[in-house]
């Protein structure tokens, strides 16, 4: 049996901060704007905003899961106009190359000399469309990207301009000519989740917006993308008191001995969970980390890192139930502001 995780050290007032409230203020209303602009195209999905909000200021990517037509790439698009970066897609195929992704070296005749022709991963926001479509081979494309945001080619490494963020999309009905992401791919996206069917109030409302031209097509920045850098660099500085770093480390610690999971979250799904709820938490207007905040992330954080024992999906067993059962078990600390 694992040892248990040592207990946090005793330390100064929970909400002591590395960054000052006035900052993580800024990087709350920085949030309302964005997700204020956002919504003026993509209705009844806040929460969806906010987690991809998260993902973003956290310096991670977002794996959007779900049926056609829920706009996932609307989604992407607003976000790119509402904080004027630039935007790209890329539909994935069977026939996508490598190349067609990150770019090639072309021989100019005039100078006798290779040129390097950026591919569509250099942007600052890229779709991926239908990532499962894409060839193995071409999926690990993107992984460079979005680990170290720069991409090699021909022994060059080019870098990418920030903030840069990949949005990959999947359908989870037809997977007839795909190829299933690994584990491994899998843990590199930061946030997996689904925008799912509006309600038929929202639908109504979606029919008065696309009444004349695509709201989307009529957003504005409201943001520049170097608020959008800084803001990142204030997320790292918001404290995290000891007793929600164990909380967090126990929920991580006891997806690893759960006897339905042939797979835990690994050190990256830690750094992942930590990172996010400083970026709920600076969202929100804080300048410290509440447990609630990680409780609002674990499951798009967790979900798609746990891989389920075959014995336990035949008894209807999900990950998702398995978080649920972890965050019921844990008793959560109790953090007073100051």
């Amino acid at each position: 049996m694992s040892p248990s995780p040592p207990k946090p050290p005793v330390t100064t007032p929970s909400t002591r901060s590395d960054t000052s409230p006035a900052a993580a203020a800024a990087v709350g209303e920085l949030a309302k704007r964005i997700i204020g602009n956002v919504e003026l195209a993509i209705v009844g999905k806040r929460k969806q905003c906010v987690l991809s909000l998260v993902a973003w200021l956290s310096g991670g990517h977002i794996l959007l899961e779900d049926v056609p037509g829920v706009a996932k790439t609307m989604l992407a698009r607003a976000l790119a106009r509402s904080v004027g970066c630039n935007f790209k897609r890329v539909q994935c195929t069977p026939d996508l190359l490598p190349s067609d992704v990150t770019g090639t070296s072309i021989f100019n005749q005039k100078t006798a000399e290779f040129e390097f022709r950026p591919g569509p991963v250099f942007t600052q926001i890229l779709l991926a469309d239908e990532i499962n479509r894409a060839t193995p081979r071409t999926q690990a494309s993107l992984l460079e990207a979005m680990a170290e945001s720069c991409v090699t080619v021909d022994g060059r490494t080019h870098p990418l301009k920030p903030p840069f963020l990949v949005i990959a999309t999947q359908n989870p009905v037809d997977h007839e000519g795909t190829f299933p992401l690994p584990e491994a791919q899998l843990d590199r996206f930061m946030m997996r989740f689904s925008l799912g069917y509006p309600s038929m109030d929202e639908e109504f409302r979606m029919l008065e917006l696309l009444q004349g031209a695509h709201p989307v097509d009529g957003l504005t920045a409201v943001a520049a993308a170097e608020e959008l850098v800084q803001a990142q660099q204030e997320i790292k500085k918001i404290h995290v008191d000891p007793r929600v770093r164990q909380y967090l480390l126990q929920i991580v610690h006891q997806t690893r001995l759960h006897e339905d999971l042939a797979l835990g979250g690994s050190p990256r799904a830690t750094i992942a969970l930590f990172r996010c709820s400083q970026a709920m938490a600076a969202i929100r207007g804080r300048a410290f980390v509440l447990p609630d905040d990680v409780k609002r992330i674990v499951a798009p954080v967790m979900n798609h890192r746990l891989i389920v024992r075959p014995e336990s999906r035949l008894r209807k067993v999900t990950a998702e139930k398995i978080v649920e059962e972890i965050l019921g078990e844990i008793a959560v600390p109790t953090i007073e502001a100051a």
